[in-house]
């Protein structure tokens, strides 16, 4: 008897997660550092690595008669496999696995010719890449996959927060903004793979400010982690703490200026529009007070979120800001899609109700009478949602047509 058994593999910019999902139970997870800086096809080869890793510890947990297909190392980490696949399994014991292999990756992923439509430079020259071809010549193995954050949608979907629900709306806010809609059971893909992009809906909050993906004035510019963390820089500036900015060079290494100097913005500087901060600021309104001997100044989300958690005004205020603006996109989303549950995860998804009490309340406000009381909920599966749904990209391809009867 053989079982079907996935390798189930979280492709990021930073890191390559991978474990393997027999009979829906997730085991054997690994991680290694993603080789972004070396291209495509290093970051290929290190996914085909992964795999086979993950295959050779999993067979060898169920003991030397589960020789499975897929463990045998080759040039690539991953051998031939071909004369397994072909016989249909292994040697014939009744622990033999058919192993296929379901991928979430970033960029823009067209789950049916398993190409990659478009992706940031976190992962250089990864947008063209045939993961499917690719992995499948390395690997000898069937592949699927799909965009990570349709990957996380899908992985709480089958076993986390939505679970159970027919409808549902992953969330992933961090280091950007992502999304996943699932209904009736299925994630929608769109037409050009591209649904799901909530980081990229207008938000008068952030007029004027620069999106990463080019274009301004996209939630993500003022809601995503590092936009956060800007958002504090520049209420310090307009605040006139001079304290703050001078940390802040110092941390830059850039010259020391004079107090006089750093409570005025610079030319080229952004400004702070009163529709960024819901009202003019100055240094004597009191949403500006802050302790200006706190050292050193926050230079990345997680020393913000700190921050705010002792106290700090200034680090209050911008994810005040953050949250509110994203609360209010989604429940214009909701207006639009109705879902039965909205899942957020992602990093700051971890943030105290500094973070969690302003989001709600925008969420909240947004929401036509009919959509009133859609529960808003923290993901629960973690990093491990992406590889659950992953795997599940055997059980339901995304992009495909469903067959009506």
């Amino acid at each position: 008897m053989t079982l079907p058994a996935t390798v189930a593999v979280d492709v990021g910019g930073t890191k390559i997660r991978a474990g393997s999902v027999i009979d829906g139970e997730l085991a054997h997870v690994r991680s290694v550092p993603t080789p972004a800086a070396d291209g495509a096809q290093a970051v290929l080869n290190t996914i085909a690595e992964v795999a086979a890793a993950v295959i050779a510890e999993t067979s060898g947990s169920r003991g030397a008669g589960s020789a499975s297909r897929g463990a045998v190392t080759g040039s690539h980490g991953v051998g031939s496999t071909s004369s397994a696949a072909e016989s249909g399994g292994g040697g014939g014991s009744d622990s033999d696995f058919v192993w296929r292999i379901g991928i979430g990756a970033a960029g823009v992923i067209d789950p049916v010719t398993g190409t990659v439509v478009s992706a940031t430079e976190s992962l250089p020259g990864w947008a063209g890449t045939d993961v499917v071809s690719e992995l499948s010549a390395r690997t000898d193995l069937p592949v699927r996959v799909v965009n990570d954050v349709h990957a996380h949608a899908l992985g709480e979907a089958a076993a986390g927060a939505s679970s159970g629900t027919r409808s549902s709306l992953l969330v992933a806010a961090g280091t950007g903004i992502g999304g996943g809609f699932i209904t009736d059971g299925h994630l929608l893909t769109g037409r050009n793979s591209a649904a799901g992009h909530i980081g990229h809906v207008p938000s008068a909050a952030a007029a004027g400010l620069a999106c990463p993906c080019g274009g301004t004035g996209h939630v993500e510019a003022i809601a995503s982690g590092p936009a956060i963390l800007e958002t504090y820089r520049r209420l310090a500036r307009v605040s006139g703490e001079p304290d703050l900015v001078q940390s802040e060079r110092a941390a830059q290494g850039q010259p020391h200026e004079s107090a006089s100097e750093t409570s005025s913005e610079s030319p080229n500087s952004t400004p702070a529009p009163t529709a960024l901060f819901g009202s003019p600021f100055s240094a004597s309104s009191p949403a500006t007070a802050t302790s200006s001997n706190l050292a050193p100044v926050p230079t990345n989300t997680r020393e913000l979120a700190a921050a705010a958690s002792a106290g700090d005004e200034l680090a209050l205020r911008a994810f005040d800001i953050g949250a509110r603006a994203l609360g209010s996109a989604l429940g214009g989303i909701v207006n639009v899609l109705s879902p039965e549950l909205v899942v957020i995860g992602g990093g700051l998804a971890d943030m105290d109700e500094t973070w969690w009490a302003p989001l709600r309340e925008a969420f909240a406000a947004e929401l036509i009478p009919a959509a009133s009381g859609t529960p808003l909920v923290k993901a629960e599966l973690g990093q491990d949602a992406a590889l659950i749904g992953a795997a599940g990209l055997w059980e339901d391809a995304p992009g495909q047509k469903k067959e009506t009867h």
